[in-house]
């Protein structure tokens, strides 16, 4: 596994190693070690896969405490755009955003730790989406950002006519107006 960390601090890409011959491949998805090896010291709990068609945006959205969320995302079938935004409020990289193309082709994953607004639209005909949470999800304690916020200026890659949003990801507030509760 080669894992390499973005701009944004404990943000990492992950590159698992494909073994490959005519009849497919093999390839290790997850192994504790490879994540211990890198700083992260949390425990994955729960798996989660959605199943969603070309333009469904789905984000941003985040957990507060003690609901944070860690999360490794990776793409089964087809292809999206993942983004998340770091909404920690003590980080020097606050506000910034991580954008990354996550196929099953490639096999990227994206290692996102607590305290990020993350979202993600598909860009194939269909995507199958699947990750792991390190917290269980809580309504109570969820939140988001608004997709469309200008500040952020995210470039989801579709056109603004092609995007399929849920009523309530279209009502999400902008940044700096988003945090509803404790963040330790």
């Amino acid at each position: 596994m080669n894992c390499t960390e973005t701009h944004i601090k404990g943000l990492f890409v992950l590159e698992p190693q494909v073994w490959g011959d005519e009849r497919g491949y093999f390839m290790e998805t997850f192994r504790s070690e490879w994540l211990t090896d890198i700083g992260f010291e949390n425990s994955f709990i729960q798996d989660n896969e959605s199943q969603s068609s070309y333009g469904v945006l789905r984000g941003l959205h985040y957990q507060v405490y003690p609901h944070m969320q860690a999360k490794l995302v990776r793409v089964v079938q087809g292809e999206v755009l993942d983004v998340v935004v770091d909404i920690r409020p003590d980080s020097a990289t606050y506000g910034s955003h991580f954008g990354i193309l996550l196929s099953a082709e490639n096999k990227k994953q994206l290692l996102i730790p607590a305290g990020f607004a993350h979202g993600y639209v598909v860009i194939s005909e269909h995507a199958k989406f699947a990750y792991k949470c390190d917290a269980y999800y809580s309504k109570a304690h969820e939140g988001g950002v608004h997709f469309a916020d200008k500040q952020l200026a995210i470039d989801w890659k579709l056109p603004q006519g092609d995007l399929i949003i849920s009523e309530k990801d279209q009502v999400l507030p902008v940044l700096g107006k988003h945090v509803d509760g404790p963040w330790r």
